[in-house]
C-alpha cells in the first residue's frame, strides 16, 4: 500500500513548522525535522552536531571532532566531509522513512529527494511583515533584527534548495500548492491543506 508523504518547504517566520505538526495531529502522521537530523546522524555513524551545524546551509565541516562513518565508508580524524556526502546520507534517511511508513517531511529538499514517489509537496509562505511580527515575538527581537534574520535564514534555505537540486526555491512550479498562512492562520491553513491532499488523491 502507497504511503502518505507530505513535503514542507516554508519561508522562515511563515509558521511552515507550525503548520507542518498541526498536519501531523490533523492526519496521525509523524513530522521530521530535527528528528530526521538526529535519525540521520544515528544510522550514519556521524555526531549529530554535525547535522545540526549544516542544517539547510550549504559549507564544508572538518571531522575531526566527529565519530567515524560506519555505514557509508570509513572517514579519518584529518579529512572533511562535504556538503554533498551529507545530503546524500539526509537524503537516504528520507527515502527511507517514506518507504516504511506515512511522513510528513520539512525542507531539506525532501520534495526533490522523493521526486520519483507520488508526494503532496507544498510551500508555506507569508507577507514579510506578518513574518517580521512572528519572528519578534517568538524570539524576542527587534524589528530591524527580526527582519535580518528572516532575509539571512531564507538566503541560506534557497542556496542550498538551489545547490542540491539545480532547481529554485520557494517558485510556484516547483509544489503543487503554494499557501500564504497570514491569511487563515496556522490550524486553518493545515486544514486546508488537508482538503487540497484528499482532492489531490493523496489523502483516502
Amino acid at each position: 500500500m502507497s504511503k502518505t508523504i507530505i513535503n514542507i518547504g516554508r519561508e522562515f517566520g511563515s509558521g511552515g513548522k507550525s503548520v507542518a505538526l498541526e498536519l501531523g495531529k490533523l492526519l496521525d502522521i509523524p513530522v521530521y525535522d530535527q528528528e530526521l537530523i538526529a535519525k540521520a546522524a544515528e544510522e550514519s555513524g556521524l555526531s549529530a552536531s554535525l547535522f545540526s551545524r549544516n542544517d539547510e546551509k550549504h559549507s564544508l565541516f572538518d571531522t575531526a571532532s566527529f565519530f567515524p562513518v560506519s555505514r557509508f565508508g570509513s572517514i579519518s580524524h584529518d579529512s572533511a566531509i562535504s556538503d554533498e556526502n551529507i545530503f546524500r546520507i539526509q537524503s537516504e534517511t528520507i527515502r527511507g522513512i517514506a518507504e516504511r511508513s506515512d511522513a510528513i517531511f520539512i525542507g531539506r529538499a525532501s520534495d526533490y529527494v522523493l521526486r520519483d514517489r507520488h508526494c503532496l509537496d507544498v510551500f508555506i509562505c507569508a507577507p514579510l511583515k506578518a513574518r517580521i511580527e512572528r519572528i519578534s515575538e517568538r524570539l524576542g527581537l527587534e524589528p530591524e533584527r527580526a527582519r535580518k534574520l528572516i532575509e539571512k535564514t531564507d538566503r541560506s534555505r534557497r542556496e542550498y534548495y538551489d545547490f542540491f537540486t539545480q532547481g529554485h526555491w520557494g517558485v510556484a512550479s516547483n509544489y503543487d500548492l503554494c499557501i500564504d498562512s497570514s491569511v487563515l492562520g496556522i490550524e486553518q491553513t493545515a486544514l486546508a491543506i488537508v482538503d487540497f491532499a484528499r482532492r489531490a488523491g493523496i489523502l483516502k
